[in-house]
């Protein structure tokens, strides 16, 4: 069984399309809906949609391949003119796959908390557009007291997304590691913030704690979509135990497409 998830864009409902009748003339059953029993997963669209498919079912366990109609298409395998290459290769097993974990925040407030999770990374910011100051500590042990417009926490899949963007270093996904990134920090003789990325171990936990009791608000990105809470005592970070099966056609790709899309 194979599920086919496809955003709006008119290119993309076309591409499903001949997708699906491709999949039914090869005898592949393709599900109305989605089926969580499932075998496979193909998500046409760009990397905002592959995104979007994980966190609306909810990081399903099933193996998942994205068929680019975006533009970066850093995330997805197959472009739409190699569709019926992948499926003979899918079809005799002519692949292999890519596991990665999310990052997961649990957010607790003095009475409760609650679970967050990010493919690409995880932003903690202010409230509002000003200077935010957190206590960052590993394992317990403070590392800084931060100063500046807030934090990312990448994991090494994502660490070509937002990380990659404001200076953070390009990790290959085969390693397990988590990176803090600052977004703007303030480095002055008042605040004393660091200003490149740190990467951590796959055990690693990380707490961030508002400084100030006034700065308990907090903006939650997960993925570019905002979350927003309120008299916050503490977030914890960690890479989740979730896996994320990505199906791969060719190994060492991740290189090749860093040099062809970036540099």
């Amino acid at each position: 069984m194979v599920n086919i998830v496809y955003n709006e864009l008119q290119f993309s409902q076309e591409t499903a399309k001949y997708l699906r009748k491709k999949l039914q003339d090869m005898d592949f059953k393709v599900a109305e809906s989605f089926d969580e029993q499932a075998d496979l997963i193909i998500c046409v669209g760009g990397d905002g949609s592959f995104l979007k498919a994980l966190h609306d079912y909810n990081f399903p366990q099933i193996p998942i391949v994205g068929i680019n109609t975006g533009h970066l298409g850093f995330l997805a395998e197959v472009d739409p003119d190699g569709i019926d290459y992948f499926l003979e290769s899918y079809q005799h097993g002519n692949y292999t796959t890519e596991v990665s974990h999310p990052v997961e925040a649990s957010i607790c407030t003095r009475n409760s908390c609650i679970k967050k999770m990010g493919v690409n990374e995880i932003v903690i910011k202010g409230d509002k557009s000003r200077t935010i100051h957190l206590d960052i500590s590993v394992d317990d042990q403070l590392l800084q007291r931060f100063s500046g417009d807030g934090i990312l926490i990448s994991s090494a899949l994502g660490s070509t997304a937002y990380n990659y963007s404001i200076g953070g270093s390009i990790v290959d996904p085969r390693l397990s590691v988590l990176q803090i990134t600052p977004l703007a920090p303030i480095n002055t003789n008042a605040y004393r913030s660091f200003t490149s990325s740190v990467i951590l171990p796959p055990d690693a936990r990380i707490k961030i704690s508002p400084e100030y009791r006034f700065e308990d608000n907090i903006v939650l990105v997960c993925d570019g979509v905002e979350h927003r809470y309120s008299k916050i005592t503490e977030v914890d970070i960690r890479i989740a135990d979730v896996t994320i099966e990505m199906i791969r056609m060719e190994k060492g790709n991740f290189w090749n497409k860093v040099i062809n899309k970036f540099l």
